[in-house]
């Protein structure tokens, strides 16, 4: 990529942490330069966001359609946006974007319900246009390097993958987690769920991207425990892939202890491979021998498609900044390729808009089975 690309971005004001979190992914690899901004629905505090991160007051906007519109018809406009807004607003500001002609990177879930991701997609499609989902785990050289090993058939025949996401920072009835917390536990800016959407949708891709399974159906049991509360804050999931492998998914936000403890175990018919977000650095493998081998991410073991994100020689850990900087590295060279007319579908190493489609469907899946009595439902 031979030219600096220039973003925008829709949320992200002062004191949000993932807006924050975005902007510092994207500048680990100098990948693209924050060029405009409608960062919160008080254009004050838009004004002064902008004035902090040194961007022209004029490429300040009050309201994001707006931007869209005039940063679509300008010659040095943004080429991609990204969206870093709660929930339920994903929709209209990814619509407004792509209907402009302008990629798309969203945080997720993509939207709140399947049937506005199948719009944007449809969207996209029909304008050419490029939309990722920060899935941000999945741009570990690890993890990358897990899709490597179930895909080589390292392990064999997967037949059970027991995947969880515990936190533990919504577990007092008196603390709504500041800002961060007070909209997830809103329905009004977080959908029909909270645990669910915000943990078990990165449960959902972390497991799909590993081992390429597809969910064919689900028995959810979704609970909101902590006293106040109004969506789910504990969810435990029984999965039935495709082909018969089977699963079970948890995630919760009381878990006392817990941090971010995203884990994923994958059992085979030749071995096992062990994966935790909070020691990226790793991944244990355990073939028929039953001797466990640890392959850190730096090791020559590591496949040359996980190995080129690595930044660091062994010892220097690197982790979730550089994971997301790494989904911001392949679809900025995606977006420049499609520029350029030298774009191939595969370029794509991120997590893309059938990805956040397939998060809601699993979403919506678990949502019918615990309102049936938690059945089987199809996804």
């Amino acid at each position: 990529m031979k030219a600096k690309l220039r973003y925008g971005m829709v949320g992200g004001g002062p004191g949000a942490f993932i807006g924050d979190a975005h902007r510092r992914a994207i500048s680990v690899d100098d990948t693209a330069r924050l060029s405009a901004g409608c960062f919160s629905r008080d254009f004050e505090k838009t004004k002064q966001q902008g004035e902090a991160l040194g961007i022209n007051p004029e490429r300040c906007y009050e309201d994001y359609k707006e931007m869209a519109r005039i940063e679509s018809q300008r010659e040095d406009g943004i080429d991609f946006v990204v969206v870093v807004t709660p929930n339920a607003s994903h929709y209209e500001v990814c619509k407004a974007f792509l209907e402009a002609g302008i990629h798309v990177a969203c945080d997720k879930p993509l939207v709140t319900e399947s049937a506005q991701a199948e719009e944007l997609k449809r969207i996209a499609d029909e304008k050419d246009l490029l939309l990722m989902v920060t899935y941000t785990y999945m741009g570990h050289v690890t993890s990358k390097y897990v899709r490597d090993l179930v895909r080589d058939g390292e392990i064999g025949t997967i037949r059970t993958v027991m995947a969880e996401y515990p936190q533990g920072w919504l577990y007092n009835e008196n603390d709504w987690g500041g800002k961060q917390g007070e909209w997830r536990c809103d329905p009004s800016q977080s959908g029909k769920v909270n645990c669910l959407g915000d943990l078990g949708t990165h449960v959902e891709n972390a497991v799909a991207m590993m081992t390429g399974l597809k969910i064919k159906r689900v028995l959810a049991k979704m609970d909101v425990v902590v006293p106040g509360r109004k969506l789910d804050d504990n969810d435990q999931i029984l999965v039935e892939y495709e082909g018969g492998a089977t699963g079970i998914n948890w995630t919760s936000q009381f878990a006392i202890g817990c941090d971010n403890s995203l884990r994923i175990r994958i059992y085979g018919s030749k071995g096992t491979i062990l994966w935790f977000q909070e020691n990226p650095e790793e991944v244990k493998m355990i073939k028929e021998d039953g001797i466990p081998r640890v392959i850190k991410r730096s090791y020559s073991a590591i496949t040359p498609g996980a190995a080129k994100y690595g930044r660091l020689p062994a010892g220097h850990t690197e982790g979730w900044l550089e994971a997301m900087g790494n989904l911001y590295d392949s679809f900025a060279e995606c977006v420049y390729a499609k520029e350029m007319g030298t774009f191939t579908e595969d370029m794509i190493d991120y997590p893309t808009i059938e990805s956040g489609i397939q998060g809601l469907k699993y979403v919506e899946a678990c949502l019918k089975s615990n309102e049936n009595g938690n059945v089987w439902v199809e996804v």
